[in-house]
């Protein structure tokens, strides 16, 4: 080979290899599909979207640079779920955030190959949506909310305000929240304890949400425990309106109920958790299965005390009481 020639090839492989490289550099887009329980005009759309995006941020996923996330929201609608969760399938994600038992279910349908992290679910072991807590098996792993125990803490709550509760209605649909025989077994362990009665009461619509509240209200010395239910979260405004006008107690499993004028509150921040998701999603696409991720429980607990909804009802909450909250609302 002539010299001259040789130089022109070393000179056009020094053309190409930094494209070559270049090339090779160039990040991966993941794409994420976040199927939401709520609705997305729900004033705790905003905080989560926020928190988990901030999560991302914080591990070097940057939303339109490597990071697509595609959101569906269905607002504690089964239906819904079920169509939002086959058009998130469809879109082929690298994995799924996902919150709501609804929303879980009906992926779970749809693949088992997908990888999903959980936000907020009350029992995914009878809910079948892992074999145990700390090895998943399967494409699942997450986050979870308040489970069946929490109804001890809740009675020992309520009877402490209001000490002449004798019966207490446990509201939840039975379409959002299969878990519901748990907590009504532990409650009814729990009740005698207190010489309470508890009332089993299902909703599926507004009306029922009504019905039942108002017939509560006619009931002496009763009571109004939420369970951590999406249908009844998106239907917060119209249950503590209810007891406000009915002159129930009602406690509740999340701080957005008093901030949203409920009466009390002890249950987890459901902000951070969907920054944490982020942490575990982070994982995933870095290598990790769900199986390698035990599914977390929660470990802080706080208590929120809405004085004005207390002093509606004409309740004097003690100060001990107050002295105790985590925050209390004037």
């Amino acid at each position: 080979m002539k010299r001259r020639e040789f130089i022109g090839l070393v000179g056009a492989a020094a053309v190409v290899w930094p494209v070559a490289a270049g090339a090779q550099q160039a990040p991966k887009i993941a794409r994420i599909g976040v199927l939401m329980g709520i609705g997305e005009k729900d004033p705790e759309a905003g905080p989560r979207v926020e928190a988990l995006e901030q999560g991302f941020r914080e591990l070097g996923w940057i939303k339109g640079q490597n990071l697509l996330l595609d959101y569906r929201w269905t607002a504690g609608d089964v239906d819904r779920a079920q169509r939002f969760a086959k058009e998130i399938v469809e879109l082929k994600p690298d994995l799924i955030v996902v919150h709501s038992t609804p929303a879980v279910k009906a992926l779970r349908q749809l693949t088992t190959t997908i990888p999903m992290v959980f936000v907020l679910i009350a029992d995914p072991i009878g809910s079948g949506f892992v074999q145990n807590l700390s090895h998943p098996g399967g494409n699942i792993t997450g986050f979870m909310n308040v489970d069946s125990p929490m109804t001890s803490k809740w009675l020992e709550l309520i009877v402490e305000i209001a000490p002449n509760t004798r019966q207490v209605a446990l509201i939840y649909d039975p379409n959002t929240a299969p878990f519901y025989q748990d907590f009504l077994r532990t409650f009814d362990t729990t009740a005698p304890k207190f010489n309470v009665r508890g009332i089993a009461t299902p909703v599926t619509d507004a009306d029922g949400i009504e019905r039942a509240i108002k017939e509560l209200g006619r009931l002496p010395d009763a009571a109004l425990f939420v369970l951590p239910d999406v249908f009844v979260q998106v239907h917060r405004a119209l249950i503590i309106k209810l007891a406000e006008q009915y002159r129930v107690p009602a406690i509740y499993p999340y701080r957005f109920f008093p901030t949203s004028g409920g009466l009390l509150s002890y249950g987890i921040d459901t902000v951070i958790v969907f920054r944490q998701a982020a942490g575990y999603a982070d994982k995933i696409l870095k290598g990790a299965t769900p199986n390698d991720l035990p599914v977390q429980a929660p470990l802080t607990f706080k208590l929120t005390v809405n004085l004005k909804a207390a002093h509606a009802i004409g309740l004097t909450i003690p100060e001990s009481f107050l002295l105790r909250a985590d925050e209390v609302i004037e």
